[in-house]
């Protein structure tokens, strides 16, 4: 498990409870507005901080009386094949578990829900699930295969036993209330949905612009 970040203790990132926040390294999305470009573009993990996932391991496990739980987010978690593993070993300590993803790996979502391996699943949707418009938002080419994951994603966790939380990133100037509105009622009325506000500052976009530069 790559781990570029972890903060001890935190209390905004798993609803109601206090948790450490673990974020890992790489994404398979390059989403311009991504705040966490350390933990997306490759050309800057080597100038960012790494961790041990044994000494993490040991940290929460030496806390847990100060912790009800333990997020794990990115990045994108589920593009790590040892994720459930990892998860197992945080389980067995006796935490609650939060999972942030985009999506995109519904089988490793399957296989997390039936292990029983999380308890709180949120899930971002970036666009209405239609490929070139997702296309855009996740900045890849080829997005097609990349959609009916993510679709397939909402239509696992929307029949899990877990919590879930879908939620967007609303963009000026690229979502509209329409949108919205269609993507609340494509994840139904009876999920928890989050419209979180679009924020300037060093995003992804802002350093690929200054790698580009520089190249």
């Amino acid at each position: 498990m790559k781990i570029g970040g972890f903060i001890r203790q935190s209390l905004i990132d798993y609803p109601g409870k206090i948790a450490s926040v673990i974020f890992t390294q790489g994404c398979n999305f390059r989403c311009g507005y991504c705040h966490n470009p350390q933990l997306v573009l490759p050309e800057l993990f080597e100038s960012s901080l790494s961790y041990d996932p044994e000494s993490i391991l040991r940290y929460i496990k030496d806390h847990k009386d100060w912790l009800d739980g333990v997020v794990v987010t990115g990045g994108e978690p589920t593009i790590h094949n040892d994720l459930p593993e990892f998860l197992k070993e945080i389980k067995e300590q006796g935490f609650l578990i939060k999972l942030d993803t985009n999506g995109s790996n519904p089988f490793m979502l399957d296989n997390i829900v039936r292990k029983r391996l999380v308890d709180y699943i949120a899930m971002d949707i970036k666009m209405i699930p239609e490929r070139d418009l997702y296309a855009e938002i996740i900045g890849i080419d080829n997005a097609h295969d990349m959609v009916e994951n993510v679709l397939a994603s909402v239509i696992l966790l929307k029949n899990s036993p877990v919590d879930i939380e879908f939620r967007t990133t609303c963009i000026p100037g690229v979502h509209n209330d329409i949108m919205i509105d269609l993507i609340r009622n494509f994840i139904g009325s009876d999920k928890r949905y989050i419209i979180n506000e679009f924020r300037e500052g060093k995003t992804v976009n802002f350093y690929k612009r200054q790698l580009t530069d520089m190249g």
